[in-house]
């Protein structure tokens, strides 16, 4: 364990609902951040939750593996043999830890298979039981989230699967953010009966988080602008007639975008008052001040990591980062990839 101060850097690249925030001045900076690296050498930890009792639990993408970290002890919990990576952002996916964990020993992934994305029900050490199937897959733009909200029901985000039609036809589950029962049956007040699909429009939906009741998911864009959109029941997002923001009718703009060089969004959530959002392709976190229903000016922090994917609050009060610098984009160092533990 090595314990380090790091400090943050913030500048004006990110735009929250069309206006282009001034760069934060040195009072604004979270700098000198206590921070403890809890595990090193791990291949692309996608999604970190927590168990009942504390411990970490995370998926890793390309080898399927299903780990738990208890202090800086990492285990090995689960292999899904039934996922397949993509040969390139699909494999072992999202994870949501069971209501009822302490009597049924369970999990919920997200995962690619020889032929779709799905979701399962998995008692570790069993066979995961699927609850929704057919989302569709390509080697990129899996999507890939899956949260509890604060209404009970899982949400799923999901990308195109590289064919932009997918994700304004309700019909697909590709582009989409699902939302659905520990079944897979569609959730109550879902804009259409009998379907899992809450939102349509989205290029590669991934992280997504809640501001009290109110969604907000990541999402890649193309070779302009990443965004963070507000998630609400039947909207349209509008990919891909927009990317970012734009001025059409019955498309719903983003509330905050960044040049995708910036950004590559993944992981989100809300910690401290604020929101945290990986960016593998800017590498780094962006904090995005809440105040009420009001974000704040984006601050370019933890910079030092290289690609971060997973961001998660701990049920001690820290803030978990996982890297991703093991994928075909990044630049793994000795120890990678890490996850971290900060005190945001």
């Amino acid at each position: 364990m090595r314990a380090r101060r790091i400090a943050a850097v913030a500048a004006c690249t990110a735009v929250v609902a069309g206006l282009c925030a001034p760069t934060a001045s040195a009072q604004d900076d979270p700098s000198a951040l206590a921070e403890r690296t809890l595990a090193t050498r791990l291949d692309i930890p996608w999604d970190i939750e927590f168990l009942p009792d504390g411990s970490g639990i995370f998926t890793e993408r390309d080898t399927h593996k299903i780990k738990k970290i208890t202090g800086t002890t990492v285990t090995e919990l689960d292999t899904v043999e039934q996922a397949q990576t993509t040969g390139g952002e699909g494999g072992l996916l999202g994870l949501a830890v069971s209501k009822t964990f302490a009597s049924d020993n369970s999990v919920f992934i997200y995962y690619s298979t020889a032929s779709d994305n799905r979701v399962a029900k998995l008692q570790l050490g069993g066979t995961p039981q699927p609850i929704v199937t057919g989302i569709p897959k390509n080697r990129y733009h899996n999507g890939g989230g899956l949260e509890w909200g604060p209404d009970g029901y899982l949400w799923a985000t999901t990308g195109d699967a590289q064919n932009t039609a997918n994700a304004q036809n309700w019909s697909s589950l590709g582009g989409k953010v699902l939302r659905f029962d520990a079944s897979g049956q569609p959730a109550a007040g879902n804009p259409r009966a009998g379907s899992v699909v809450y939102s349509i429009g989205h290029r590669n939906a991934q992280g997504i988080t809640w501001i009290g009741n109110t969604a907000y998911a990541t999402e890649f864009g193309n070779n302009r602008t990443d965004e963070l959109n507000r998630i609400e029941a039947g909207k349209n997002y509008g990919w891909p007639t927009c990317e970012g923001t734009c001025n059409v009718a019955g498309l719903t703009n983003p509330v905050v975008t960044w040049p995708n060089s910036q950004a590559g969004p993944t992981g989100v959530a809300l910690y401290k008052n604020a929101l945290y959002v990986g960016a593998v392709t800017g590498r780094r976190v962006w904090k995005i001040p809440v105040n009420g229903t009001t974000l704040g000016t984006p601050q370019a922090v933890f910079t030092g990591y290289g690609r971060v994917r997973a961001v998660a609050p701990a049920p001690d009060g820290t803030l978990w980062l996982g890297t991703s610098n093991q994928d075909d984009n990044g630049s793994p160092g000795s120890t990678d990839d890490r996850i971290i533990s900060t005190d945001g």
